[in-house]
């Protein structure tokens, strides 16, 4: 039975206490699902997921400034764009950096999928089990195998948040204590957690105001602003890039099953062809019952005001002249984009053929991350045995690509968790960025390049080595046709860090 989920708590029941009801009801169901989930976590001696070795390595040398072993480095008080790390950190201190990834990493999955679960609920008035499968891929789509694990976490506790305030009826000290903690959190992983919040509770606030044709004064504004911003920016020369490489036509969402290469756009459009054939058979069938027209006009009018807000999302930014790029919004917004297209699926009545659909698609799916996770595996192993041979406190730059058809690119950063407890990679993007909480001091740091652009250059392979930055060992790709054989050497002044760099090669 597919269920219901209540307008408003009965006798009273506060929305936490229903939420509480809800697992003692599906306590079998509830479960099986989320062992599930954490398979792919724990299916290699690995996680891999892009940037996850970078926040790792940064952990690590948090540990290190508490100590004061890290001279140079310092951590900055901010509160937003850190609750992972700190997590991270915390439980690291207490079991090592290996297994806290196996804790953490696996909660925030569970999180970000009972959050975008909580609230198509919430969106639809009824479970959407019968979608399981697409909300468990979005769950390993393009953010996380990015290793954007703040904002990872901002979307599932923002997603949270608004199912407990959706019917407006907090009851209770629980319910707002609840919700508070929520916001909290949320504004501690990352400031588009909010702004997923504020966007979605400001339309609503709107939506009255705004009957039939009206509606289209939001996305006219938008695109009114985009065009005035882009003359702006390209008048007084500043660093934005509006080229973003989700173009504005495939901003619906399924593009987050894009992450190793080409044969993941198959599973693009057999997701996106399919989500549509579910919405267009029971627009047909029931588009006369009041009940499904009241439940999939808001979904949908979220969802092609999120496609076009992602038309006018600047792709990159740089907030500051030796800033590192604030990167890749528009590819990682089109997740929330994905969630509202879940909340119209959910619209539609259950059928058989749903559960098979979307189910054979999630299983060819996990079996390609399965396969392509491997490979990174055996690139991390590599870099492992490289780095085992070196003196603790080397200093290395890597300079490692992925295949050139994935979308998934940083890679690189299976070094810097490699690095952990035994070498320090000079290049990782973090210190110098000045967005994190591991700094470089004003005095500069032998751990770490104080320049954000000197260390996008290094590992990007056009950075020209100089006398300061010495002693440095070079970690390379080396086998044409095998970019996960690795090799080192020893960088000399005036070298360049492309030099004999094999790079992978479509």
């Amino acid at each position: 039975m597919q269920g219901r989920v209540d307008d408003k708590p009965r006798n009273g029941r506060s929305v936490a206490a229903a939420g509480c009801a809800f697992l003692a009801a599906h306590p079998w169901r509830v479960l099986a699902i989320s062992v599930l989930l954490v398979v792919p976590c724990l299916w290699h001696q690995r996680i891999e997921a892009g940037d996850l070795g970078s926040h790792v390595y940064n952990a690590w040398l948090a540990q290190l400034i508490s100590k004061g072993q890290a001279p140079g480095l310092y951590i900055a008080h901010q509160w937003n764009n850190v609750l992972f790390d700190v997590t991270l950190l915390h439980v690291g201190n207490v079991v090592g950096f290996a297994a806290a990834q196996k804790i953490v990493v696996p909660a925030c999955v569970l999180l970000f999928f009972w959050g975008v679960f909580a609230l198509v609920a919430a969106l639809s008035a009824r479970p959407p089990w019968i979608l399981t499968p697409a909300i468990g891929m979005l769950a390993y789509g393009y953010s996380f195998n990015s290793g954007f694990f703040n904002y990872y976490l901002s979307i599932g506790l923002a997603c949270l948040f608004l199912a407990l305030v959706w019917r407006l009826r907090l009851n209770g000290p629980v319910d707002w204590l609840t919700a508070i903690v929520l916001a909290l959190l949320t504004m501690l992983a990352h400031p588009l957690g909010i702004c997923w919040i504020a966007g979605v509770l400001i339309y609503r606030w709107m939506r009255p105001w705004l009957l039939g044709w009206w509606k289209l004064v939001i996305p006219v504004t938008e695109f009114a602003v985009y065009r005035v911003a882009l003359w702006y920016v390209h008048h007084k020369k500043l660093d934005v890039d509006w080229h973003s490489s989700v173009p504005f036509y495939a901003g619906h969402g399924a593009d987050q099953l894009s992450v190793y290469g080409d044969r993941y756009l198959f599973l693009v459009w057999a997701t996106l062809l399919f989500a549509i054939a579910v919405f267009v058979v029971d627009l047909v069938k029931r588009w006369r019952d009041s009940a499904f027209r009241n439940c999939i006009v808001f979904p949908v009018e979220l969802y092609a005001l999120l496609i076009c807000t992602i038309g006018v999302v600047p792709e990159n930014l740089r907030v500051g002249l030796y800033a590192a790029w604030i990167g890749l919004l528009a590819s990682r917004l089109t997740c929330v984009t994905a969630i509202a297209g879940l909340a119209v699926l959910a619209c539609a009545k259950p059928r058989w053929w749903h559960v098979v659909g979307f189910g054979g698609i999630a299983a060819v799916f996990f079996l390609f991350l399965y396969q392509d996770t491997g490979k990174l595996n055996r690139l991390e192993a590599n870099a492992e045995s490289l780095i085992a041979t070196l003196p603790l406190g080397t200093r290395v730059v890597p300079t490692i690509a992925p295949d050139p058809n994935w979308r998934v690119e940083f890679i690189a950063h299976v070094v810097d968790r490699a690095c952990v407890g035994h070498c320090f990679v000079y290049s990782n993007y973090e210190p110098p960025s000045r967005q994190f909480r591991i700094r470089v001091a004003a005095q500069g740091s032998w751990i770490a390049t104080p320049s954000a652009d000197d260390a996008d250059d290094m590992q990007g392979g056009s950075y020209e080595i100089e006398s300061g930055d010495l002693p440095l060992k070079h970690i390379y790709q080396c086998v044409q046709g095998d970019w996960t054989k690795l090799c080192m050497r020893d960088l000399v002044e005036g070298q360049s860090t492309s030099s004999d760099w094999v790079r992978p090669a479509g």
